[in-house]
């Protein structure tokens, strides 16, 4: 997906869109009166759990993100997953 600003296209970084649905789904579930704070606590306790050796949920959306994209997976992808 890309952003046209004047002359200039920027991408969106890879994993940024399953990020934002993330957070997205959590204010909904939540309905917070704060969200700013929420969304800050949100991603606080996402670098905790990256820090802390569990999954880079950017990366990890980034995967999915590239697995939308690709479906259905070509043959040659089937052959490498098992």
């Amino acid at each position: 997906m890309s952003i046209a600003a004047a002359n200039t296209s920027m991408r969106v970084p890879a994993g940024f869109r399953n990020l934002l649905e993330g957070l997205a789904r959590e204010v909904l579930r939540e309905q917070p009166t704060d969200v700013v704070a929420f969304a800050a606590q949100y991603f606080q306790k996402l670098l905790e759990s990256r820090e802390a050796g569990g999954i880079d949920p950017v990366a990890w959306g980034a995967m999915l993100e590239d697995d939308r994209l690709t479906w259905p997976p070509s043959e040659e992808a089937k052959d490498t997953e098992g």
